[in-house]
């Protein structure tokens, strides 16, 4: 621990150097310690989870945009700041184990194991987006929204982490949100508190994928040589936007694993079958296509419905399983949903969320088990302003925020306006 926390503050200190040689003074640093908890997310989960204790070390860098820059993007919201960070989440405390009690009509096939597994640390690396709340002399509040990767050298194995449900592939994806203030208690320095959510898991593409919830209150010590600036520069500028309704095609393929398959192996085959609670799984494709009704009212936002069309190459496997469980039904690759949908914009950069119900969808009895009639999708999106503002995005979707899968999306608004006011909208 010591070691790591020399390395950060190290970090801290060359931060600080160059910035006190930057005569914009944009640039800054926060490095905090979060002492955490894992939470459950279901009944079956709790049955399972045993230690829940974990905590974190975070590094940021940080470049804050003021009012003298002129950017029509962030007076709207309030002069934010863009961070790159990197934690190191500790989490050896956070410990699983499945009793032979837990394991219902495949108690005879199962082997309970002597150990408690654990789920192992991860290292993110990841970009966040701070809005202020409120600034004054002393006192900053904010909210924060993270998004990244994480990488896990521990995962589920059946040799000697066999309940490690959580955490089921090295490479993971990376979300969080919090909440915090700042208190400055000399010139450029302040003590940020705050509480913080984060999430790991690898959105579906591998198994098992219950993902990690983690709850902690942090603190740590931020330095901000532009905060004076961010204070005493005035009150926001005003850019005046003409609001427009625009049509939104999207496709994207995508890359997941099979409830099905884990449930088979976890539950329904014997010890000594190769396959009893394996780890490897195959990874099946999906593909789907958007169209969006849109109106963008808000220079940060826009909203609108749309109709979502889902293909899966995995139909026929997913009926083998049904078969093979006793199930005679109709499975179908296709799926139709209706779905709102908003958008929220920053520069080139915006945050998409649907929430979605099916008009159809046939996947068979665990689907109708393990699903919802809704679905939700989350992505994070860059676009080409040179291309008539051609997105590529990565989006995840989920059904009561268990993934399905993870896509790779391409979109492209279709305005019903002039060239001149899409400029000017990007």
């Amino acid at each position: 621990m010591k070691r790591h926390l020399s390395i950060i503050f190290f970090l801290l200190a060359a931060i600080t150097s160059m910035a006190e040689g930057d005569s914009i003074r944009h640039w800054g640093a926060t490095v905090s310690i979060m002492p955490g908890r894992a939470f459950s997310v279901d009944e079956w989960q709790k049955k399972w989870q045993k230690g829940t204790s974990n905590w974190a070390a975070d590094l940021k860098i940080t470049r804050a945009t003021l009012p003298s820059d002129s950017d029509a993007f962030a007076s709207n919201y309030g002069y934010p700041t863009l961070s790159a960070g990197v934690r190191w989440s500790f989490n050896h405390g956070i410990t699983t184990h499945k009793g032979i009690e837990f394991w219902g009509e495949s108690e005879n096939a199962l082997k309970e194991v002597d150990y408690d597994s654990h789920m192992g640390n991860i290292l993110s690396i990841y970009g966040e987006f701070a809005r202020p709340l409120m600034r004054s002399r002393r006192w900053e509040m904010d909210y924060t929204i993270d998004m990244g990767v994480g990488w896990s050298p521990y995962i589920y194995n059946k040799v000697d982490n066999i309940d490690n449900e959580l955490i089921g592939s090295h490479l993971l994806i990376f979300f969080g949100a919090g909440v915090h203030a700042t208190y400055h208690f000399a010139h450029d320095w302040g003590l940020r508190m705050g509480v913080d959510f984060y999430h790991h898991s690898n959105g579906a593409v591998d198994r098992p994928n219950k993902g990690a919830n983690i709850i902690a209150p942090s603190l740590g010590i931020v330095y901000q040589p532009y905060y004076e600036a961010s204070v005493n520069e005035g009150p926001k500028a005003y850019f005046p936007f003409e609001s427009y309704w625009y049509l939104n095609f999207a496709a994207s393929v995508g890359v997941r694993s099979l409830i099905e398959e884990w449930q088979l192996t976890q539950f329904y085959t014997n010890p000594d079958e190769e396959n009893y609670r394996t780890g490897d799984f195959k990874h099946y494709m999906a593909y789907s296509a958007s169209a969006d009704v849109m109106y963008r009212y808000a220079r940060r936002w826009a909203s609108g419905l749309g109709v979502d069309v889902f293909y899966g190459d995995y139909d026929k496997r997913v009926k083998e399983i049904s078969v093979l469980r006793g199930y005679d039904e109709t499975i179908s690759p296709w799926s139709l949903g209706i779905a709102a949908k908003h958008e929220v914009f920053y520069h080139q950069l915006s945050l998409n969320v649907s929430l979605g119900f099916y008009l159809y969808r046939k996947m068979g009895t665990w689907a109708k088990e393990f699903e919802t009639p809704y679905y939700e999708r989350v992505g994070l999106n860059y676009s080409f302003p040179k291309f008539g503002g051609l997105k590529i995005g990565v989006n995840v979707k989920a059904h009561k925020t268990k993934a399905d899968l993870t896509e790779l999306l391409i979109s492209y608004p279709t305005t019903f306006f002039t060239k001149k006011n899409r400029k000017n909208h990007q």
